[in-house]
């Protein structure tokens, strides 16, 4: 389903531990890395898609988290022309996304990529909360910084983490 501007609607999902590190995926067979994330069928509230998608991408039930909290809004995100399908009606430009911020309350061992036959992601681990906005493709970037910081009072009462300004200052947790 595209909209009439040309835009995918489309969840986002940023999982955190107790610790305010967030799940951070890795694309199957690329070195890119992204928060799980997809599309919103025709049939779907977007808490309805939150939880298919949690489930296809990275094998969670409702039972294994809690919803934090969600963006008030879409927020979009235009793709590079190289990635626009010209010959595909209708056109998409673009993703509108609403983000939803889940916590754990699992195991580590309950994330399973392998949940379906078409698993998407093939690593992940958790990291410092600003870290995705220096290592997300470009062109998410600004929709992982509006998302990031409208959602960072939720898990952060008393003050988000500071913004470091150098990429090499954040941390990497390996899984337990």
């Amino acid at each position: 389903m595209i909209d009439p501007d040309g835009y995918r609607p489309n969840v986002g999902i940023i999982l955190s531990n107790q610790e305010g590190e967030l799940l951070w995926a890795r694309r199957l067979g690329q070195n890119a890395w992204q928060f799980p994330q997809g599309g919103i069928r025709t049939d779907e509230t977007p808490e309805e898609a939150l939880f298919r998608e949690l489930h296809e991408e990275v094998g969670l039930s409702p039972l294994h988290v809690e919803i934090i909290g969600a963006t008030r809004g879409w927020l979009r995100y235009r793709l590079p022309d190289r990635y626009i399908r010209r010959h595909s009606r209708p056109l998409c430009i673009g993703q509108k996304q609403v983000w939803f911020l889940l916590r754990l309350l699992g195991e580590e061992a309950d994330v399973r990529l392998n949940a379906t036959d078409h698993p998407e992601f093939d690593d992940w681990r958790w990291v410092d909360y600003w870290r995705p906005l220096h290592e997300v493709v470009p062109f998410k970037r600004g929709v992982y910084k509006r998302a990031l910081r409208e959602l960072a009072p939720l898990l952060f009462p008393g003050g988000a983490p500071p913004l470091p300004r150098n990429r090499h200052r954040f941390a990497t947790r390996a899984r337990r």
